[in-house]
């Protein structure tokens, strides 16, 4: 009997083309955006996930001022950072840190949810925060968009037959 061998496809990274995604954060709840966003940054969605690659894409979130917490998060979850100096522990409430850095308080979570390793610190790199509703990245959506445009364009165009001379005029009913 013959065995048949099945190849297995690992995408390499240069053949990895990441988009540009936008989200809302409004009113959506802080943790469980978190994990929606990790999973896109590591590429969880799509069908060619390497574990070991940067296969997700970009993502910028708007509105992260206006993201919710349930229970009493507001006033017991405290943020610790430490300046390494005798006495250098520092601490921040979340309704504190949400009213003068609201990006850091999405970036923290969704931090923690990557890989700690230097794949991790790639991924992080591809989020962007935005804590209203406008951001800086308009140019890398619309050239994504451009492009996709550009090649339905390209194929509608292949897929039309050539017209053979002058047609009739707009409003004019082919003579048969």
């Amino acid at each position: 009997m013959k065995t048949v061998r099945i190849r297995t496809y690992t995408p390499k990274e240069k053949d990895l083309q990441p988009r540009w995604r936008v989200i809302n954060a409004e009113g959506r709840i802080l943790g469980r955006l978190a994990t929606e966003i990790a999973a896109i940054l590591r590429g969880k969605d799509k069908p060619i996930f390497t574990p070991n690659l940067p296969v997700g894409d970009f993502v910028v979130v708007i509105n992260a001022a206006k993201v919710r917490v349930t229970g009493n998060k507001l006033t017991q979850k405290v943020y610790y950072r430490h300046s390494t100096y005798p006495g250098g522990l520092k601490a921040v409430r979340l309704d504190e840190m949400l009213a003068k850095h609201p990006e850091r308080v999405l970036g923290e979570a969704v931090r923690g949810m990557l890989p700690h390793n230097s794949l991790g610190r790639r991924l992080f790199k591809r989020l962007k925060v935005c804590p209203g509703p406008d951001h800086p990245y308009q140019a890398q959506l619309f050239t994504q968009e451009g492009a996709q445009k550009r090649s339905a364009a390209k194929k509608a165009q292949a897929q039309e037959p050539a017209e053979q001379g002058p047609g009739p005029a707009p409003g004019e009913k082919k003579e048969a």
